[in-house]
């Protein structure tokens, strides 16, 4: 496949993500809830994590921001879903080495997560991206 249909291909999971949010809401009852924002640029996250017996057993998201950062919170959360809490935490540390341009691991399957990788290019778009990761990676600490 030609980098112009990678690209392509990257650019339209992007904004599949963006249009059609997966878990979006809210948990309710003993749900850990992080707020966090980007002042540079206005993102705004509100993540809800359902973690049991050290599980990640659901996470939602609301918030506003750019397409970047909706689409981000949208794959993490998707990502994250059944993975133990170590797991989600070591997700978060490839992701942040994908986001920085350094080499990371690939025994992780990323999924949809590998079409933010062209983000690295335009360091002021990182911390969209990993806006909703940072919150995570609060909220199971």
């Amino acid at each position: 496949m030609s980098f112009n249909n990678l690209d392509q291909l990257y650019r339209s999971v992007i904004m599949d993500h963006y249009k059609n949010p997966r878990n979006k809401g809210s948990l309710e009852d003993d749900a850990v809830t992080i707020d966090m924002n980007n002042p540079t640029c206005g993102d705004r996250i509100h993540l809800t994590l359902k973690v049991t017996d050290g599980v990640v057993e659901d996470a939602k998201f609301d918030g506003e921001g750019c397409s970047i950062s909706m689409s981000s919170a949208s794959m993490m959360t998707q990502l994250i879903k059944g993975k133990k809490v170590e797991e989600a935490l070591e997700l978060s540390d490839v992701f942040s080495k994908m986001m920085m341009g350094e080499d990371y691991s690939d025994n992780y399957d990323l999924e949809d997560v590998e079409a933010l990788q062209g983000v690295s290019q335009f360091p002021a778009r990182i911390k969209c991206a990993t806006l909703a990761w940072k919150a995570m990676e609060k909220g199971v600490k």
